[in-house]
């Protein structure tokens, strides 16, 4: 299953520290995105607090990271955005859990019809 990393950031509470990180975090997403082994690479930004942003890196393998980290675009990342961060990053490192076979804790048959007009495939 794929090994996910999940980042939280918090932007300085200065406008052109926000447009900064904005832009280095939309440039980010489209260098890693095209990493070997990268599934995706996707940043994200509050909808209610313009100062916090979130990435999620998803790799086909927890040793994946190793082509993100050997990436010569990587050494600039740190440097460029820590300055621009009131406080410092929050990381945290998941393996997925296997969806692909069938699991039904519900019982319930009536739910799961209900649901099934809920779904497109």
């Amino acid at each position: 299953m794929a090994y996910t990393l999940v980042v939280h950031l918090y932007a300085k509470d200065d406008a052109e520290a926000i447009k900064k990180l904005t832009a280095k975090l939309q440039e980010a997403s489209q260098v890693y995105s095209k990493d070997k082994e990268c599934l995706s690479w996707f940043v994200m930004q509050d909808h209610k607090d313009p100062r916090a942003f979130t990435i999620v890196e998803r790799y086909a393998h927890e040793s994946s990271q190793k082509y993100h980290l050997e990436n010569p675009y990587w050494q600039t990342f740190d440097k460029y955005v820590i300055p621009l961060l009131d406080r410092e990053m929050d990381l945290r490192r998941f393996n997925e859990l296997d969806t692909s076979k069938e699991v039904k804790v519900e019982q319930d048959a009536q739910l799961w019809e209900n649901v099934k007009k809920h779904q497109t495939y």
